[in-house]
């Protein structure tokens, strides 16, 4: 299976990183709480900076990366801007939105962008622009309120892995046992196709949680943990999740 090293953490092999979203309204507490997650057992920080109140502040995007870059060492940071449509809390012009990714290569602290595959106007244009600026690119989608047949999670996978990113990303909402179980079978499917191309994946909800927790045998490489606000139904508190993970981890031995 296809790996990527970033700051010593290995995404694609093995337990699953935690990843732990930042999920604060104003800029002293986001700053406050990605110096608390840095000394913390994540893995990962996802600033989901669409719920911060004043994202369209572009100095004060810049003050909160520049003074969480030093705290950011040991931890892979992910940068994400959830739009409405998929579930997130803001919804922002396309010129806004490339404003936005451009200030977090700027500022040469964010590891991981991610980026709404199926919102883009021109999704693989804008994955290379931003490879070639030296940042790497999750391509996601978002279904909060259903689990689209298997042949659809195929399909938007397969396009995903088509546009050139270096993981791709998919979560979904069940309505069933078997929704939950159609997408571990999507996920393994997908690696076995795509052996090259890490994939993360969930299943929402309290119905979805197992799939929170099985990645190292499903193929999932990123699993996403709450701190004090969690960014998506059925998110387990980091420090039980990754006692969980290492749990399995040590057993798989």
């Amino acid at each position: 299976m296809s790996q990527i090293t970033i700051k010593n953490h290995t995404i694609g092999n093995g337990r699953p990183l935690v990843c732990v979203p930042v999920m604060e309204r104003t800029k002293e507490e986001i700053i406050e709480e990605m110096i608390c997650l840095s000394d913390s057992c994540a893995d990962m920080i996802e600033w989901r900076i669409d719920a911060f109140s004043d994202f369209t502040d572009y100095n004060a995007v810049r003050d909160i990366l520049q003074v969480a870059a030093p705290h950011l060492s040991d931890k892979v940071f992910l940068y994400t801007f959830r739009t409405k449509k998929q579930g997130g809390m803001a919804q922002v012009s396309e010129e806004v939105l490339n404003d936005l990714h451009d200030l977090a290569v700027e500022s040469k602290c964010v590891d991981l962008i991610d980026l709404e595959y199926f919102e883009e106007e021109h999704p693989l244009r804008k994955i290379r622009k931003l490879q070639k600026e030296g940042v790497k690119v999750v391509a996601s989608h978002h279904d909060f309120d259903a689990t689209p047949e298997p042949e659809v999670m195929n399909m938007l996978l397969e396009r995903m892995y088509e546009g050139g990113a270096d993981i791709v990303k998919l979560a979904v909402m069940p309505n069933s046992r078997k929704d939950v179980l159609n997408l571990l079978e999507a996920t393994d499917l997908f690696l076995q196709e795509h052996p090259d191309t890490p994939i993360i994946t969930m299943s929402m909800g309290s119905l979805g949680s197992i799939s929170r927790l099985c990645g190292e045998h499903f193929g999932s490489c990123v699993t996403f943990g709450s701190h004090k606000m969690a960014s998506a139904p059925g998110q387990f508190e980091m420090n039980h999740l990754r006692e969980i993970l290492d749990a399995i981890h040590e057993s798989n031995r």
